[in-house]
């Protein structure tokens, strides 16, 4: 593709993959409940994690996005490069992100609560913010070949450590108590974990298959990069299709072993995930970026473009209240499943013209 060109399908992407936690996965979940049976169909569990194993939609939210973070690093390393940047500068905006990320995710746990002895340290943030680190690091350390050998590396030696039961429990090694990715966390932090003294699911050992989503991300970004004369964007956007359902093949047969779960971000996850983000990634891509079909990606757009803002911006000012002040009145007026979906969409609707707002006016967080 041309040198500096900015891909909107990937913006468009990371909107799409952000309105499900801004209000629209509560839409469905009301829209679905409108019909007899409809609170426990099929389409309305997609919009809720699984309990422990297994793979839901709401399942691949976190992940794509950090797939997406990966694909956007050859694209901005790139540039900086032909900017003459130093490697010490490359460096310190890599490590500046991941910390700045971190922080924001300590923030969004409550860190100005000044409850430091119970506050909890891991965040999806933090996750995000140092899975993308290393393997940004990687990426400007290592030739495709060797990370590619790392990533396997990685992923293989995480099953064989995960075989091993935690010693402080009798239950089984891919269990919620016998884990062994709970139990360094409890002898490390037991008081700062999501469940306190028993499991956080951003936990310090399941940093590692997270790192190999973010390269593959970069693999992805890496290879679009590939000017457009040597492979077309068609032929790209079938390549990718065609790795994707390789990578589902594979983490579907070795999950007959090593169980899909979110929560111990598994090997099998991070590739029935990365097929799911490289597929649909493609799909964008094709659309957008080769076939110039640009009419509809605006709303989305103006998600993706302010991502982190939203994320953080839900947990510190009231939408609901704001919705709610607008449509309380009329949601009381009608059936409770109706007026449940009144306020899901005005909820959402209040998150959108938010980002819309700073949109307009050019705002955009970066991190």
């Amino acid at each position: 593709m041309e040198p500096g060109k900015r891909l909107l399908s990937l913006d468009t992407l990371r909107g799409f993959d952000m309105i499900f936690i801004m209000g629209f996965a509560s839409v469905i979940s009301y829209v679905c409940a409108l019909f007899p049976g409809g609170e426990s169909c099929w389409l309305e569990t997609q919009m809720h994690h699984v309990a422990w194993d297994g793979l839901r939609h709401h399942d691949t939210i976190f992940p794509l996005f950090l797939f997406i973070a990966g694909v956007s690093f050859p694209f901005s390393y790139a540039k900086q490069v032909s900017k003459g940047a130093s490697r010490k500068s490359v460096y310190w905006k890599i490590f500046k992100r991941g910390l700045l990320l971190f922080f924001f995710g300590l923030v969004y746990n409550g860190l100005f609560k000044l409850q430091v002895s119970t506050l909890r340290i891991y965040s999806v943030l933090a996750r995000i913010g140092f899975a993308w680190m290393f393997a940004a690091l990687l990426f400007i350390n290592f030739k495709p070949k060797v990370r590619a050998v790392i990533a396997a590396a990685i992923l293989i030696g995480y099953w064989l450590l995960l075989k091993i039961p935690a010693p402080d429990s009798t239950a089984g090694p891919l269990t919620l108590e016998g884990n062994l990715v709970g139990y360094i966390d409890r002898m490390l932090i037991p008081n700062h974990l999501l469940t306190k003294g028993v499991f956080d699911p951003e936990g310090l050992l399941s940093l590692l298959p997270a790192i190999v989503t973010a390269m593959l991300g970069m693999f992805t970004g890496e290879f679009v990069r590939i000017d457009d004369g040597k492979i077309s964007g068609g032929k790209k956007s079938l390549y990718m299709a065609l790795a994707a359902v390789a990578m589902l093949v594979v983490g579907l047969v070795w999950s007959l072993d090593f169980p899909i779960n979110k929560k111990l971000w598994s090997s099998t996850f991070t590739l029935v995930v990365g097929a799911y983000s490289l597929g649909l990634f493609a799909l964008f891509y094709y659309l957008i970026d080769v076939r110039g079909w640009k009419g509809w990606t605006k709303f989305f757009e103006v998600v993706g473009l302010n991502s982190i803002t939203i994320y953080m911006a839900q947990r510190i000012f009231n939408f609901r209240g704001v919705s709610d002040f607008f449509l309380n009145g009329l949601a009381k007026l009608c059936p409770e499943p109706v007026g449940n979906l009144i306020l899901a969409c005005g909820y959402f609707l209040v998150s959108w013209l938010f980002l819309w707002f700073l949109y307009k006016k050019k705002v955009f967080l970066k991190v």
